[in-house]
Formats: C-alpha cells, structure tokens, sequence
C-alpha cells in the first residue's frame, strides 16, 4: 500500500482541529506534525507512516493542552465554529457527537471521517482491533439510540 503524505494533510488537520478546536493552533500544529515526519526518514515505513503521522499530531496536540493555561481552555473552545460546523454539518449528529466522551468522539471522527484504518487506531490506543470494534459497535449503537429518540421527538 502506497500512502501519499500529501493526501494525509487535511486528515491531519482535521484530526488536530478537532483536538484543539482553534484553526491557527491546528495549522500549526498539522505542519509541525508533518515537519517532524519529514525530519526523520529513518522512522519512515511505508506499512507505518499513517500511524506515525497520527501518534506525532496526537502528541503535539496533547502537548498543546499542557501549554494552555485554565482560564484559556474555554476561549480556545469556542473559536472555530464555522470550521466544526463545516466538516459535521447535521446539527443532530453534531450534538449526539458532543456527548460522548471525548476519546469516543475521536475514535469514531478518526474512523469515519477520517478515514483511518481500525489496525491504525487501534495501536494509536494501544488496544487490539477486537477490542476497538467491540467499542465501536458500542459507540455506534449509542449513536443509533440517541438519533432514534431525536427523530421521534
């Protein structure tokens, strides 16, 4: 399987958009991701790459959080809205989405919006692919159920 990078680059910044929730601190971030990539072809696997890519975004992300501030957490929340309503644009979906917690709201965007293979995400959490799709299935019932009820309302 060849795995072209440049294809990579809005998935990635997806990925780190919807982490931050800020565009500018996700553009950042997604170029030092790929910055990093390219600065080390020794860790380049053809089999690996995406992997890599999404553990380097998910660290620089998680470093992100350490930098910020309390106070700033919920300024930095609310920027970006247009963005987030752009790539989930069903309002219902949206909603259902913000109530599951967030490591399964990212499972299922890395998933289905994204794309990434279950082998990807599932070393990603360090669990196995049984595991994950256990908690998708999970995950996507939940989603089913609180969709269901919406439509009857």
């Amino acid at each position: 399987m060849s795995l072209d990078i440049n294809e990579q680059y809005d998935k990635i910044y997806r990925y780190c958009f919807l982490r931050v929730r800020h565009k500018e601190t996700a553009e950042d971030l997604t170029q030092e991701t790929f910055l990093r990539y390219l600065e080390h072809p020794q860790y380049h696997s053809e089999d690996k790459t995406l992997q890599l890519l999404y553990t380097i975004a998910g660290n620089l992300c998680t470093d992100e959080f350490r930098k910020i501030k309390p106070s700033a957490i919920s300024e930095t929340a609310s920027d970006g809205k247009d963005i987030e309503d752009n790539i989930l644009s069903d309002v219902q979906l949206k909603q259902v989405l913000d109530s599951l917690s967030d490591e399964d709201r990212e499972i299922v965007l890395l998933r289905f919006v994204n794309e990434v293979p279950v082998n990807v995400i599932a070393k990603l959490y360090n669990i196995s692919r049984f595991a994950l799709n256990r908690r998708l299935n999970r995950i996507l019932g939940s989603l089913r159920e609180h969709l269901g009820k919406e439509e009857l309302i």
